[in-house]
């Protein structure tokens, strides 16, 4: 419930392989979605860490398709032109990352190439703050990010989802992970992280599936 009223915060599943994560992704789900929300989600892949938002790409295809499959709302008809508005010719470097913007923008005309890598992940990176601090803005309903195996995230999602969290500017928008923390060492990228986002005065919660039956 808590997306409702607050701005963005961060929550870690953590917990060995089997011991009821996914479980407890799958009854957030329900609840988030038989109350109104919107749930998206996207897995990381230990084979695919050199690949740059590979799950958050995933989660923003799935809010794509839910925003068409809305077409007839106020809300929806009011995103989808807002983000035509805000991203302009930019909009086709979004949708090299997620394809399902098509559905909404229609036919792109061809990006030109940008080769350094680095200013390409950090115009990406801006590009897909500005889509989360859009759908945020203008959904009347709290959305969920969902985002499995934190413990494979790839450094550009990792860059990414601090930026969200350490910018705070979004209302209605709950980012909820789920790792092995059995496999993370104690100076892995995520712990950085969390650390970091409690230091500024947000909030960060770690869930111990370990600890749900006790």
């Amino acid at each position: 419930q808590r997306p409702t009223s607050q701005n963005d915060e961060f929550v870690v599943i953590v917990g060995s392989s089997g011991v009821g994560k996914t479980t407890l992704a799958n009854r957030f789900e329900k609840f988030v979605t038989d109350t109104g929300g919107i749930f998206i989600s996207g897995k990381f892949d230990q084979l695919k860490q050199s690949v740059p938002f590979p799950a958050i790409s995933c989660a923003f295809n799935e809010y794509c398709n839910f925003l068409v499959s809305d077409v007839g709302s106020r809300e929806s008809v009011e995103i989808a032109t807002t983000l035509r508005e805000s991203f302009g010719p930019d909009a086709c470097y979004l949708a090299k990352l997620i394809p399902n913007l098509s559905m909404i923008f229609g036919d792109f005309d061809d990006c030109d190439d940008v080769n350094d890598c680095v200013n390409a992940e950090k115009r990406l990176q801006y590009l897909l703050c500005r889509f989360v601090e859009i759908i945020s803005s203008f959904s009347p309903h709290p959305i969920v990010l969902f985002l499995d195996d934190l413990q494979w995230a790839d450094k550009a999602s990792i860059n990414l989802l601090s930026q969200l969290l350490v910018e705070s500017r979004f209302s209605r928008f709950l980012i909820v992970g789920a790792c092995r923390d059995d496999e993370m060492g104690h100076d892995h990228p995520i712990w950085h992280m969390v650390s970091t986002v409690r230091n500024l005065g947000m909030k960060a919660m770690i869930v111990k599936t370990s600890l749900l039956d006790k």
